[in-house]
């Protein structure tokens, strides 16, 4: 579909859907002022979220639960997405279109990087905070994602205001963090350590399984799997690659594929990314060598 087309069919009238996502948590009034300025602009709207525990200023695994999530919610779906450690700076409120048929509402601070690698952008609009900024905020800083996210995704969303008028536009360009591509080169897979699975401890890689089958891995085989920070080796062993946890003892790891068809390391019953320290994002990066 064509922008034109996207712009001419307005999917996100049609479904009046605003998703949230932050690191505020929930210990506090931010998220509940959030929706209850997107609920004034217009009752009829369903207000979800994300998450809201997202590491304080982790502008990465931002954008990895964007596209983690985004993809399973129905075109015409706006997010509202703000992880801001620049806030009221002169970094850039932007509303982006996504070949997806989505919009993102957010800080371009790099919380648009997988989306844009993984999905496309269509169209990248400025907000214009004249004519999008909840009425009498003029003189708050700090809290754009009340302000002048929540304020213009629900208005987006209630059909309010079209995805032109949100401001105006910086054609498809937006900041990027640096990010390893998968690749096979010299008998090896490389890829990066993207996120972790948080309440288990295992990594996530951007290495689909599609690159094992072309490597000519299959399950029982063992790999030599490397980490590395900054081209630092923190971790180098030989794990067994399985199709599920209970194929080795527990507290032995392992290699597996996750929900999202890429490769995973993972501790049966434990956590990976504790027991040596592992990290994710920019600089971390993991190679596998086939034994």
């Amino acid at each position: 579909m064509t922008i034109e087309e996207l712009k001419e069919e307005k999917p996100w009238i049609k479904r009046g859907t605003v998703v949230f996502m932050s690191d505020f948590g929930t210990v506090d009034g931010a998220v509940s002022a959030m929706h209850g300025v997107a609920d004034e602009v217009d009752h009829s709207l369903r207000l979800e979220d994300l998450t809201h525990e997202i590491p304080q200023f982790n502008i990465w695994e931002a954008s990895y639960r964007l596209i983690q999530a985004m993809t399973y919610w129905a075109p015409g779906t706006v997010f509202v997405s703000v992880v801001d450690p620049g806030v009221g700076s002169d970094r850039a409120s932007v509303a982006v279109l996504t070949k997806s048929g989505h919009i993102v509402v957010t800080p371009d601070n790099g919380t648009l990087t997988h989306l844009a690698k993984q999905i496309g952008i269509l169209e990248v609009r400025r907000i214009s905070e004249a004519e999008n900024r909840l009425k009498n905020s003029q003189r708050s800083y700090t809290f754009h994602g009340r302000d002048v996210y929540a304020y213009t995704g629900a208005r987006l969303a209630a059909g309010i205001i079209t995805f032109d008028e949100v401001g105006p536009l910086l054609g498809r360009e937006t900041v990027s963090l640096h990010m390893q591509d998968p690749v096979i080169r010299d008998n090896a897979i490389y890829g990066s350590i993207d996120i972790l699975d948080t309440r288990y401890g295992s990594l996530w890689t951007n290495i689909q399984d599609t690159m094992l089958t072309e490597f000519g891995v299959s399950y029982g085989d063992m790999l030599r799997v490397t980490l590395a920070y900054e081209e630092r080796i923190v971790y180098s062993y030989t794990l067994r690659f399985c199709k599920n946890f209970t194929e080795v003892e527990k507290g032995d790891a392992l290699v597996y594929i996750n929900s999202l068809l890429c490769v995973g390391i993972a501790i049966n019953q434990g956590s990976f990314a504790a027991e040596y320290r592992i990290g994710t994002g920019e600089g971390w990066l993991i190679k596998l060598e086939k034994i």
